[in-house]
């Protein structure tokens, strides 16, 4: 399926300003729900109710999601940073714990 059929099966996310990711090292990244990355706090927030944690799992399935938008990440790197770190993430096995914040 296409992200955005894909992206319409999942639980809305009108309800979250943004969502942060925090890793083991304390690196933090935050995602806004905002154009642009509106669907990513869906993805997001979605594989963080499934799975607890973004985490190798997490990362697969969240890969799959992003359908035809993982293929132009993987080919463009640095062009989709919320896919990218669900690459790095799927690669080392890693985890991000995730806290979201109502809007």
């Amino acid at each position: 399926m296409a992200f955005a059929e894909n992206l319409a099966a999942l639980p809305a996310a009108d309800h979250l300003a943004r969502i942060e990711l925090t890793a083991a090292n304390g690196v933090m990244e935050v995602i806004e729900n905002k154009p642009g990355s509106a669907g990513s706090v869906r993805v997001y927030a979605y594989l963080a109710g499934k799975h607890g944690a973004i985490d190798a799992a997490a990362a697969a399935e969240g890969l799959v999601l992003y359908a035809e938008h993982t293929a132009d990440a993987r080919a463009n790197p640095g062009k989709h940073p919320n896919i990218d770190r669900l690459f790095a993430v799927a690669a080392s096995q890693g985890n991000y714990a995730v806290k979201t914040y109502s809007a």
